[in-house]
């Protein structure tokens, strides 16, 4: 066995001395799965003398070691509920797993497989999700303040009332996701995709959404106050009765889009066509308008 497949092997043992032992202690199954790699080629005669401590208590929290799940292949399996906080699961398989309520605060799941996953009510905040891969994944109310989700892809991921309070989603792929009423106060969404996105009465005071693309976004009733929507693409986008919303700069515009009824004249006049039907915003710092008429 070269030393590539012994890791590989070790790698699927965690995976599966974590499903079987949830509350084992994480030094103990790395031990373990450790002890069982060493001797795979041999014919087993007794258990590994490490498999002993799977049934000892959890470390306390000043002296436990960050459970390893790294790469594991934990698809379709029910951790809902699970305390995983603090743990590298940094290219696991959890497609379709359901993480429902889990608590993963502060977790590596960079380059995880999440496709599918139920993470309704999950907490995680300050996860680490840098290209993660959430596509049709379930995060309903789900905790994600300070969470980094640069570049991950988030298509047609139901995040309804989720709190995405400062987190980083630059470049994320938010492609049909759903939105509606979720809190992204201070969040950086510069760069993301997040073309027929529901954004309903979501909370996106103080966020960055710089080069976004938003086209055909419905962003109906959203709180915009502070929202830098720079050179952002709202072709088709509906922003009927957004609120506090400033003229965005630079930004894209066509005769699909929908303003608040107080900008629509406004950002009409401080636009320039530049194609057929197409517009662009000019510079030129917040407008004039506020949400209850001319200043």
């Amino acid at each position: 066995m070269t030393d590539y497949e012994r890791a590989e092997h070790a790698t699927r043992l965690r995976g599966l001395l974590y499903l079987a032992c949830p509350d084992a202690p994480a030094s103990a199954i790395e031990s373990t799965a450790d002890a069982i790699t060493q001797h795979s080629e041999e014919a087993p005669s007794e258990p590994v003398p490490e498999a002993a401590d799977l049934s000892q208590p959890k470390e306390q929290p000043s002296d436990a070691v960050q459970l390893n799940l790294s790469g594991a292949i934990l698809s379709g399996a029910d951790l809902h509920g699970a305390n995983l906080d603090d743990a590298n699961l940094s290219g696991a398989n959890l497609s379709g797993a359901n993480l429902r309520g889990a608590n993963l605060s502060g977790a590596n799941l960079r380059g995880a497989n999440l496709r599918g996953a139920n993470l309704n009510d999950a907490n995680l905040s300050g996860a680490s999700l840098f290209s993660v891969d959430l596509r049709t994944a379930k995060l309903r109310s789900a905790k994600l303040p300070f969470a980094q989700l640069s570049f991950a892809e988030l298509a047609v991921a139901d995040l309804t009332a989720a709190n995405l309070n400062d987190a980083n989603l630059r470049g994320a792929g938010l492609t049909g996701a759903n939105l509606s009423g979720a809190i992204l106060r201070g969040a950086n969404l510069t760069g993301a995709n997040l073309t027929g996105a529901n954004l309903i009465e979501a909370n996106l005071s103080g966020a960055i959404l710089r080069g976004a693309n938003l086209t055909a976004a419905n962003l109906i009733n959203a709180d915009l106050i502070d929202t830098n929507l720079t050179a952002a693409n709202l072709t088709g986008a509906g922003l009927t009765g957004a609120k506090s919303m400033h003229r965005p700069a630079r930004a894209i515009w066509n005769r699909d889009t929908r303003w608040p009824a107080n900008l629509a004249s406004d950002i009409a006049e401080h636009s320039d066509e530049v194609s057929p039907g197409v517009y662009q915003v000019r510079d030129g710092g917040k407008s004039l308008v506020s949400s209850t008429g001319r200043i």
